[in-house]
C-alpha cells in the first residue's frame, strides 16, 4: 500500500549508449515506466539514431546495431514525450547518476530545462535487504528470484527495475524510501556503491581523505580545509566528462586523518600521493620541478657545476622550478666565488652566457686564459657548495593542534620538509631536538618545501629559528 509520505508517482528508467558518459556518447534506446507507488501506470520504450557509429564492444553487449537504430527517431524528435513523462515524477534507475545525467544532456541539448528528484534502487536495495553479496541488477534479479528477459535492453532492464522497485516498497517497513527523498537528504547525491554511514562519519575539520575500491585500494587521496563540505563537492552536480563518471563508480568507501591545520593536510595529502600514485590524482603528480644544480667531477679532475633537466635516480644539489632561477643561483655562485665560467654549464648544453648574465671577471679575461689549478679551484668550488648549503635554513613552525590538549610541529632540516606531527600542550620537551625527534619522519620534496616556504612567509610569527638552542620566533 502507497505510504502517504510517498511522492504521486515515480518515473523508472534504463537507458542503452554508444559509451560510458554523457557529453561523449549518445543514447540508443530509452525506456521510461510511469509507476504510482503500486504498480506501472504507463511505459514507453523506443530505440534512438544517436547520429554515430555504435562501437562493436557496445554491440556485444546490447545486441543493437548501426542497422537497428538507422530509421529511429534522433533524441530531439522524441525530447519532447521524454520530457513529458519525467516531468514532476521522481527520477527511478538503477545507478540513477549515470542514466540521469544521459537524460538531463540530451533534454538540455534538446532545450528542455530538467531537474528532478533522484532514486537510486542500488542504495535503496542495500538499506532495505541488506548483506547480499553484489547488488548489481542481474544479480539482484537472481537473488530475488526476478524474472528478467532481453538483458542489457532497456526495455527489459527497466522491466526488471521496476518488480524489484514493487517489492522494495513492500518490505520498506521502516521508512527508508521516504528518508532517502527529503529535500536534505545527501543520500541521492551519494555514488551508488558508497555507504551512506562512511559519508556520515566525516568531520567538519582540516584534513585529507582517500576514495577506495571496490578491493579496498585507494584510487583517490584529497585534502580539505572542512572534510565533509569537501567530499560533498565531489557529488555535486552533473558533469558528463568520462573521468568523473568512471570516478563516482569506483567509489565503495571513504576513509580520513583529521589534521590540526591545512597545512598540515597539504603536506599529508602530497605525501600520500607520492605514496600511493591513486588513479585519479592529476595535478599533483605534474607538479614537479623541472631543473636542478649538478656537480660532478671531470676527466681532468675539475669539479664542475652545471644546471641542467631533472631525471629519474639521479641527485641535484638544489631542484629549481625555472631554468632562470637556476641560472641566477650559479651565477651568484661563480661572482661569489670567482669560480671559472668555462668549468660551469649555464643551460641544457655547452656553457652559454645566459641573459641578464653578469660578467666576471674570469668572464672579461676571454677564453685565452689558462685553467686555474685543479686542487686550488676545487677548494673554492666546495667552499661554494658548502655555503649554499649553509644558506638552507631549519626552523620549525608551531601552530594549534587537532585540539586544546596538543600543538602542531613542521619542522624543516637544512631546507629540506624533515618532519611533522603533534605533542602535548602540556609536554616537558624543551630541547629543539627532542621536539624534532617526537615528530613522524617525512620524505622531502620540491612541492612540500614550496608549500612551507610560502606559510612561512605569510605567518611568520608561526616560525620558530634557533638560537642558543632554544625556539626563538623569526
Amino acid at each position: 500500500m502507497k505510504s502517504k509520505n510517498q511522492p504521486a508517482e515515480y518515473a523508472i528508467v534504463d537507458i542503452e549508449t554508444t559509451g560510458g558518459y554523457a557529453s561523449g556518447s549518445s543514447i540508443t534506446e530509452i525506456a521510461i515506466l510511469v509507476h504510482d507507488g503500486e504498480t506501472v501506470v504507463e511505459r514507453f520504450v523506443t530505440l534512438v539514431n544517436p547520429k554515430k557509429e555504435i562501437p562493436l564492444p557496445i554491440f556485444a553487449l546490447t545486441g543493437i546495431d548501426n542497422e537497428m537504430v538507422r530509421d529511429a527517431p534522433v533524441f530531439e524528435e522524441i525530447a519532447g514525450k521524454v520530457f513529458e513523462m519525467l516531468q514532476g515524477r521522481v527520477f527511478v534507475a538503477h545507478s540513477v547518476n549515470f542514466d540521469y545525467s544521459f537524460v538531463r544532456h540530451q533534454l538540455e541539448q534538446a532545450g528542455y530545462k530538467f531537474s528532478a528528484s533522484k532514486l537510486c534502487t542500488v542504495r535503496l536495495s542495500r538499506k532495505i535487504r541488506q548483506g547480499l553479496p553484489s547488488y548489481s541488477l542481474g544479480n539482484l534479479c537472481h537473488v530475488l528470484r526476478i524474472p528478467i528477459s532481453d538483458r542489457h535492453r532497456a526495455g527489459g532492464d527497466a522491466d526488471a527495475t521496476a518488480i524489484l522497485f514493487s517489492r522494495l516498497l513492500q518490505w520498506d517497513t521502516e521508512g527508508v524510501l521516504p528518508a532517502m527523498l527529503k529535500k536534505n537528504s545527501g543520500e541521492q547525491r551519494l555514488p551508488p556503491n558508497l555507504p551512506q554511514e562512511d559519508f556520515d562519519a566525516l568531520p567538519s575539520c582540516p584534513g585529507v581523505y582517500y576514495f577506495r575500491d571496490r578491493g579496498g585500494k585507494v584510487i583517490y587521496v584529497g585534502k580539505a580545509v572542512n572534510l565533509k563540505k569537501r567530499v560533498a563537492s565531489h557529488f555535486t552536480g552533473h558533469n558528463p566528462n568520462p573521468q568523473r563518471q568512471h570516478f563516482l563508480r569506483n567509489i565503495y568507501s571513504i576513509s580520513f586523518e583529521p589534521c590540526a591545520t591545512e597545512l598540515m593536510a597539504l603536506l599529508l595529502e602530497c605525501l600520500e600521493i607520492k605514496r600511493l600514485w591513486p588513479a585519479y590524482n592529476r595535478a599533483l603528480k605534474r607538479f614537479e620541478p623541472k631543473f636542478g644544480l649538478y656537480s660532478y667531477e671531470d676527466q681532468n679532475g675539475y669539479i664542475r657545476l652545471a644546471v641542467g633537466k631533472l631525471a629519474k635516480h639521479q641527485h641535484c644539489i638544489q631542484p629549481f622550478g625555472r631554468l632562470y632561477d637556476a641560472v641566477k643561483t650559479l651565477n651568484a655562485l661563480v661572482e661569489q666565488f670567482q669560480l671559472d665560467h668555462r668549468l660551469c654549464v649555464f643551460g641544457l648544453g655547452e656553457p652559454q652566457k645566459p641573459a641578464g648574465f653578469v660578467q666576471s671577471a674570469l668572464l672579461s679575461a676571454g677564453q685565452d686564459t689558462a685553467l686555474p689549478d685543479a686542487g686550488e679551484y676545487n677548494e673554492r668550488v666546495n667552499q661554494a657548495l658548502d655555503h649554499l648549503l649553509e644558506k638552507q635554513p631549519t626552523f620549525a613552525i608551531l601552530d594549534k593542534g587537532r585540539d586544546e590538549a596538543e600543538k602542531s610541529c613542521i619542522w624543516v632540516e637544512k631546507g629540506n620538509f624533515y618532519a611533522m606531527g603533534y605533542f602535548s600542550a602540556e609536554s616537558d620537551l624543551t630541547e629543539p631536538e627532542d621536539i624534532r625527534d617526537s615528530l613522524q619522519r617525512c620524505p622531502s620534496n620540491y612541492y612540500s618545501m614550496q608549500l612551507i616556504y610560502t606559510f612561512a612567509e605569510r605567518y611568520p610569527g608561526k616560525v620558530l629559528t634557533f638560537a642558543r638552542n632554544s625556539f626563538v620566533l623569526a
